[in-house]
């Protein structure tokens, strides 16, 4: 059968008693990776943000920043690291609900920090966003006083600024315009 058979479908969560998860269309998971539905952890990547937002679901992060369940993620999971004893207790807790299907090594390709060569846990964090014209203005003007070399960049830079629609000042790290 097709995904479209199954979208605007429920499920019990596999892990959480009592939770009903939706069965969500998207774009980002084809036939060749599956139906198209997804499990989604909107705090947890890009992709999974987008269908979330589209649908109006919270957004809640049960990882801390160092990459343990925090106590939302409930007393099973609290305190273990999610790419350690985290992972075995999810499958423990599959396995105990009649959940899992199948269970395989994977080798999977996180991203991983080129200092510490450890894999990075992407995760949603608490943000300030803007979303003025005047914010978007302020910085179209700074960046046309801005000495950019070959100084057809300038252009590009320019329209890919109009493009953005939210903008977030953050703490987080540091970047800006070449």
């Amino acid at each position: 059968f097709s995904g479209a058979d199954l979208a605007d479908g429920s499920c019990a969560h596999p892990t959480i008693p009592g939770r009903v998860s939706p069965l969500l269309p998207a774009n980002h998971v084809t036939m060749t990776k599956g139906t198209g539905l997804v499990h989604t952890a909107p705090a947890h990547g890009m992709e999974d943000y987008s269908v979330a937002s589209h649908h109006q679901l919270p957004t809640d992060c049960l990882v801390d920043e160092s990459g343990y369940f925090m106590e939302a993620a409930g007393p099973e999971l609290k305190n273990k690291n999610v790419l350690e004893e985290g992972n075995e207790a999810v499958i423990k807790m599959l396995q105990a609900a009649g959940s899992l299907l199948k269970e395989e090594k994977y080798v999977h390709s996180y991203p991983y920090d080129w200092r510490t060569k450890k894999p990075i846990i992407i995760r949603a964090s608490k943000q300030w966003f803007v979303n003025t014209a005047d914010v978007k203005a302020a910085a179209q003007d700074v960046l046309k006083k801005v000495k950019v070399i070959p100084t057809s960049a300038v252009n590009r830079m320019l329209e890919m600024l109009d493009r953005r629609t939210f903008w977030c000042i953050s703490r987080q790290r540091c970047w800006g315009v070449p």
